[in-house]
């Protein structure tokens, strides 16, 4: 059976969580504990969502690469 935690999310389901996590933020009535792991979620769903970006580039460059 497959680890649910090692599944790999799209970019568009990170990009939203990483908005979530901003308006999350956004409530005055977090506590500094909570905002800080708010802020770590979102920067690991960026980080999560650039890593994708990237290996999305690179498979474009690639494949302009082979047509040339």
């Amino acid at each position: 059976m497959p680890n649910p935690q090692n599944t790999t999310k799209d970019f568009e389901t990170l990009i939203e969580e990483a908005k979530t996590s901003l308006d999350k933020l956004n409530t005055p009535e977090l506590s500094l504990k909570e905002s800080l792991a708010i802020y770590t979620q979102g920067i690991q769903s960026l980080e999560e969502a650039q890593k994708l970006l990237e290996e999305a580039k690179l498979q474009y460059t690639q494949i302009q690469m082979e047509n040339q």
